[in-house]
């Protein structure tokens, strides 16, 4: 069997460190990214500097267009939600008739988005659990975490996959292959959201909202509605899936904000409407409630597309 070719589409925290991860393994990977983190990407290789792993330096392919380039088995799409559509079209000619292309995004809709510019069967949904960040040009600065769980949109097992989990696991990263991917999207969209809207409108890290009631209170209540917003959609989320969001956000690091607060304080366009507008108005649409992520959308939209850092 020939080595798998891996497209990596955004070279940020998420694409980069998988994509550093899989390159020093011997995978074929190219990077799609831009500007300054690109050229500094083709000049010095990508530098991953890990809590967890240390630091190290990979010389990989980084292009900032895809044009003349081999078709890709696999596409790991890490783009913001707001740049879905033009992302896709961007790599249409790497895409052959049986190309993967992996969402790991914040988010629920963005396989919708991926298939209807790149044609039915492409798009595969995923999740990304690592906490990694641009630190500079080049480089990324890798927390903690790093694994990932995969899935085809209809739930069937596929060849494409297990070679995806193969590489993976030669690259030493956890994935899993799961029949119900849809599953595991609403469960980190029930997480992010809460965190990402409560550190953005309270501008203040997970420890301080869990030490004041009614904020905390609040966080939960974000995780409540999606929780009904999801049953009312047909995902079958677990009847403890609440008291497990709200079990893990208490784990987290007193000084963890979200990255929807870090784009707010920096002036940067937010993903508001994949996170909070999209459950504002699928709530509409199916007659739930949802007062809080309303409250938190309302409050954020301002700043939707960004603006001087506050």
């Amino acid at each position: 069997m020939s080595a798998i070719r891996i497209l990596v589409v955004g070279a940020g925290g998420v694409g980069g460190f998988f994509g550093a991860k899989l390159a020093r393994a011997g995978v074929p990977v190219t990077l799609l990214a831009r500007g300054a983190h690109l050229e500094a990407i083709q000049r010095h290789g990508l530098r991953v500097r890990s809590a967890v792993e240390g630091e190290s330096v990979t010389k990989v392919e980084a292009v900032g267009d895809v044009r003349g380039l081999p078709s890709s088995d696999v596409v790991l799409f890490c783009v913001k939600s707001f740049d879905t559509e033009t992302a896709a079209a961007a790599i249409r000619p790497v895409i052959g008739p049986d190309t993967a292309v992996v969402s790991l995004q914040n988010g629920v809709d963005n396989e919708e988005t991926i298939d209807r510019v790149l044609g039915a069967g492409h798009a595969v949904g995923g999740v990304a659990y690592v906490f990694a960040a641009i630190e500079s040009p080049g480089v990324i600065a890798h927390r903690f975490a790093g694994h990932v769980v995969v899935g085809e949109l209809d739930g069937r097992p596929s060849p494409r996959l297990a070679r995806l989990q193969a590489a993976f696991t030669a690259a030493g990263v956890r994935a899993e292959v799961v029949p119900d991917v849809r599953r595991a999207l609403w469960q980190k969209y029930l997480m992010i959201s809460a965190q990402a809207g409560m550190t953005s409108l309270t501008r203040a890290p997970i420890g301080v909202i869990r030490a004041v009631p009614e904020s905390w209170r609040m966080y939960r209540r974000i995780v409540e509605e999606l929780a009904a917003i999801g049953r009312a959609a047909g995902v079958p989320l677990a009847d403890d899936i609440v008291e497990t969001i709200v079990k893990a956000a208490e784990g987290l690091a007193p000084e963890a904000y979200s990255s929807l607060h870090h784009d707010l304080t920096q002036g940067r366009r937010l993903e508001l409407e994949a996170l909070h507008g999209y459950a504002v108005r699928l709530g509409e649409k199916l007659g739930v409630p949802v007062p809080m992520v309303f409250a938190v959308y309302a409050a954020l939209k301002p700043h939707a597309d960004g603006g001087p850092p506050r």
